[in-house]
């Protein structure tokens, strides 16, 4: 498995793009927090990955992705905001792994390499959210995100299933 920044003239190509729609879809059907609910919305999620890798293209986000030799089955973004007073930090955005390669160390790989990304750009923090219940802290915590704040209740998964989002930082 290989971490790669995917530079912005090759963030519109088709086939990034249709292994990277396969992983967002796999990964919402397996239950993952990626922004969505089982099933897969695959046109909304298609139109927001569109919208993701045109700010790639256009070298205001960075988006790092996993390779298994054959086929990305990974990524996650480096946001910028776009405000001077926050350029020394940035959101960690759409941070998933296909299903079939979770389990073998590829988060950890590609959280490792948004982190070595953040340092090459000369970043002092990160920042992601997490949406509660699914014990994610487990994962980030041994990469050094501390819990900053949580905002209750403000993911409805459901009409009566609401969840905490939970603010992560880490300092680089």
């Amino acid at each position: 498995m290989k971490y790669l920044v995917t530079e912005p003239e090759e963030a519109l190509g088709p086939g990034l793009r249709a292994d990277l729609l396969d992983t967002w879809v796999a990964a919402t059907n397996a239950g993952g927090a990626v922004g969505y609910t089982a099933p897969a919305p695959v046109e909304q999620i298609a139109e927001n990955l569109d919208g993701a890798l045109g700010r790639v293209a256009a070298g205001m986000d960075l988006l790092g992705v996993l390779h298994n030799g054959e086929r990305y089955v990974g990524m996650g973004m480096l946001v910028n905001r776009g405000s001077a007073l926050q350029a020394h930090w940035r959101t960690v955005l759409r941070v998933m792994v296909h299903p079939e390669s979770q389990g073998t160390g590829a988060g950890r790989i590609l959280m490792e390499g948004l982190r070595g990304s953040a340092v090459d750009l000369g970043l002092e923090q990160l920042q992601l959210t997490i949406r509660s219940g699914l014990g994610l802290e487990k994962f980030y915590g041994p990469l050094g995100y501390r819990v900053v704040g949580t905002h209750p209740r403000a993911i409805r998964v459901s009409p009566t299933d609401y969840r905490d989002e939970i603010t992560l930082v880490l300092d680089l």
